[in-house]
């Protein structure tokens, strides 16, 4: 009970909850932001698909970026890909 009185209490402008407490800005965590769009590649582009070409798709999901083309593409498949 004395933890929330001093929540609900906070005038220090720091964060707390209920009707006197004020908002802080939301701080971003790193730069990445989740693609609007899902990928729409088939097996057969991902197993043709250039090195930097998985590089760039990847990255944009914040996935690994570890391993040769060949790991790459497979990996690539089994996350973008359900059948």
């Amino acid at each position: 009970m004395v933890v929330m009185e001093s929540i609900l209490s906070n005038k220090n402008g720091g964060v707390g909850v209920g009707a006197g407490a004020k908002k802080q800005p939301m701080e971003r965590c790193g730069s990445f932001q989740m693609p609007l769009h899902y990928p729409r590649y088939t097996k057969s582009d991902y197993e043709t698909m250039p090195e930097w070409k998985l590089d760039r798709l990847l990255g944009q999901y914040g996935l690994p970026l570890v391993g040769d083309v060949e790991e790459k593409r497979n990996f690539a498949v089994g996350t973008f890909l359900w059948s």
